[in-house]
């Protein structure tokens, strides 16, 4: 079984989908078959976007006007420079988790972005991992003759949860709207030259919150190295719903409840909203 396509370092995408869930990010790696839990590795490479242009509203803008009451105002360096700065604020923000530790301390940001922005569709594409994979292997079970993952494993991302446990919503949002324009020339770089990166952000979020919680572990088949899911429309998710699927029920319900509190306060720093010519993908 090829080593696992990070839902420690997407708990940690989504932490850094937290921070910008910023505070650490997981996932990156192509996808093999549809609906797999398992990826091959990638090259850290941005992903190669097919675009058409479209005319998008901005849906969420950002400004420096919107920074909550005590967010720095500390002159931000530019993206190429902005490593040692942004893998500071984040080891900062995450509190009581060991982020340093997980951390990959090159192109912070443009890993966090093209991480995120890979996560609402159903195939991962040539993704950067910003955070470090989860030690030990998958882990799955027999339950009533079928195989299900293993509640055992969730415990392979206790390290990335005490992150999203330490996180205080209010303080990534600020560090966020402070770092933004780092977030949005990164976003341009990686293929949306007038996309907005905020707006992807908040569907990312949304989709994620839209995964289905089951009732029971779902079945799992073989597919060639790799185990998928037995139901299509599992299979059919996104491919950031059905990490967040694999990461256990109690797991699953503390980033969804952190991710909604990321929301809010995201949201609540929307102005009126913009015309924007951009590209986009879907």
């Amino acid at each position: 079984m090829s080593k696992e396509s990070s839902v420690g370092g997407w708990i940690g995408a989504m932490l850094v989908v937290l921070a910008v869930v910023a505070a650490g990010a997981y996932l990156a790696h192509k996808a093999a078959h549809p609906g797999t839990l398992e990826t091959a590795d990638m090259p850290a490479t941005p992903a190669s976007v097919s675009a058409s242009a479209t005319t998008s509203l901005i849906q969420h803008p950002i400004t420096q006007a919107d920074a909550p009451a005590g967010a720095s105002t500390t002159p931000l360096p530019a993206l190429d420079d902005s490593d040692a700065s942004v893998a500071a604020a984040l080891a900062a923000l995450a509190g009581g988790g060991d982020l340093r530790a997980l951390l990959l301390p090159q192109q912070v940001i443009t890993r966090i972005v093209a991480t995120i922005d890979t996560l609402p569709r159903h195939a991962l594409g040539t993704l950067m991992l910003p955070l470090r994979t989860p030690n030990g292997r998958f882990a799955t079970t027999e339950i009533d003759g079928q195989t299900v993952i293993s509640s055992q494993n969730a415990a392979r991302y206790a390290p990335y949860m005490q992150i999203v446990d330490s996180v205080d919503p209010k303080a990534l949002v600020a560090w966020y709207v402070h770092a933004y324009p780092l977030f949005q020339e990164a976003y341009r770089q990686l293929g949306y030259p007038k996309g907005y990166f905020n707006d992807r952000l908040i569907v990312v979020i949304d989709n994620l919150l839209a995964t289905p919680t089951l009732a029971q572990p779902a079945a799992l088949t073989q597919s060639g190295p790799f185990h998928v899911y037995a139901d299509p429309a599992l299979a059919s998710l996104s491919a950031g719903q059905r990490l967040l699927l694999r990461v256990g029920p109690v797991n699953e319900a503390k980033l969804k409840a952190k991710l909604r509190l990321i929301r809010a306060q995201l949201t609540a720093q929307a102005l009126p909203a913009a015309r924007l010519s951009a590209k986009t993908v879907e």
